[in-house]
């Protein structure tokens, strides 16, 4: 009869738990490296960013007037100067709230922006739904699939406007530049001027009860609850807020140094005080000429604000110049010929109107204030 194997004494006895127990504590040291090394490199790109952004006006100085020996005060040497400086510059700030707003948005999905405006009252609604316009992605492509999916899951009309009219207003990137370049009195201006118009201006489109100017298939069209949400631990919010810099930045830079080089030829060969005739504070028919220029364009804040910053450098009053960045910027004709496919005509003008009459508004305001 064969005996049974005699266990080895000398040999410890092998706990089948030991690896269980060590894997979560694995695990929480690789998260924790992760995020040390997370900072440390955030740290060094921060200090560099300053670094940068602190010697910017020397090297344009440099580069004009040492490299290039270009002369002093010349038309040409001036134009050169404020490209070289405000390119790096606007293209640094944009880089950097970009990539702090897109961490921010990994915390705002649009199907989690749609759960929290749904069922909403419309006053409470209208607030909310622009404080959530500054941080959730919107461009004009998006406007439809954003309309339908908020209408069609119970978001009344007059919210969904006011989303529409922050979210490319008072984005993160206008405010940012306005702050970098004029200060936080006109950036917080902006920013609650921006507000109130978004506010106000979908709770009037409430109140007008215009729901029969949507177009009926908008109401048959059923959408899910959207995907689940994914849990991100901070260094897959760095992911996305990188991935954001790549994409916005890549799709946006044309127009800013498109935008910089009409600011600049401003800059350079517009006379002192010209703009002060037809932008100035003296002319009060100004601000709705602007608004009226404004409307066919189509742009960014990030395409704008230097042609903003050349304009009143010329001359042109504050809030002119304010009413027309705001009027390309929320009133497009490429936005309403996109809108079209969900709004009907009579819908679309009274959007209009009432926007523009609001950034109207807002520009005598800012000639009175500032």
């Amino acid at each position: 009869m064969k005996q049974p194997d005699k266990l080895d004494s000398s040999k410890p006895p092998v706990c089948c738990c030991a690896n269980s127990d060590a894997q979560p504590e694995r695990e929480m040291g690789r998260q924790h490296s992760g995020i040390f090394g997370t900072v440390v490199l955030g740290s060094f790109g921060v200090a560099l960013w300053l670094l940068t952004y602190c010697h910017l006006a020397l090297f344009s100085e440099w580069l004009t007037y040492s490299l290039l020996a270009m002369e002093h005060g010349s038309h040409l040497a001036s134009s050169i100067e404020f490209f070289v400086y405000e390119s790096p510059k606007v293209m640094m700030l944009l880089a950097l709230v970009v990539f702090g707003v897109g961490i921010v948005r990994s915390f705002f999905t649009p199907e989690r922006t749609r759960r929290i405006l749904s069922g909403k009252r419309e006053s409470i609604g209208n607030v909310l739904a622009a404080l959530l316009g500054i941080v959730t992605p919107f461009c004009s492509c998006s406007a439809v699939p954003l309309f339908i999916g908020f209408v069609t899951t119970g978001v009344p009309l007059g919210v969904t406007f006011s989303f529409l009219i922050s979210a490319p207003m008072v984005n993160e990137v206008a405010l940012v530049l306005l702050f970098g370049m004029f200060g936080w009195k006109v950036a917080g201006l902006y920013l609650v001027t921006g507000l109130l118009i978004a506010i106000i201006a979908g709770w009037v489109i409430g109140r007008l009860r215009m729901e029969k100017h949507v177009e009926d298939w908008v109401f048959e069209t059923k959408t899910g609850d959207g995907a689940a949400e994914e849990s991100l631990d901070w260094s897959g919010r760095v992911r996305l807020g990188w991935e954001a810099v790549k994409e916005i930045v890549g799709h946006v830079w044309l127009y800013v140094l498109m935008g910089i080089a009409i600011g600049a030829g401003i800059h350079g060969f517009v006379p002192e005080n010209f703009m002060a005739s037809i932008m100035g504070k003296g002319a009060w028919w100004s601000v709705p000429l602007a608004v009226v220029l404004g409307v066919p364009m189509y742009s960014n804040a990030a395409g704008i604000i230097p042609i903003v910053q050349a304009l009143l450098g010329k001359g042109a009053a504050l809030g002119t110049v304010l009413a027309f960045m705001m009027s390309v910027i929320a009133l497009s004709l490429p936005e309403a010929i996109i809108l079209r496919k969900v709004l009907k005509p009579r819908l679309i003008a009274t959007f209009f109107g009432i926007v523009a009459v609001s950034i109207m508004l807002v520009g005598y305001l800012f000639n009175l204030l500032m």
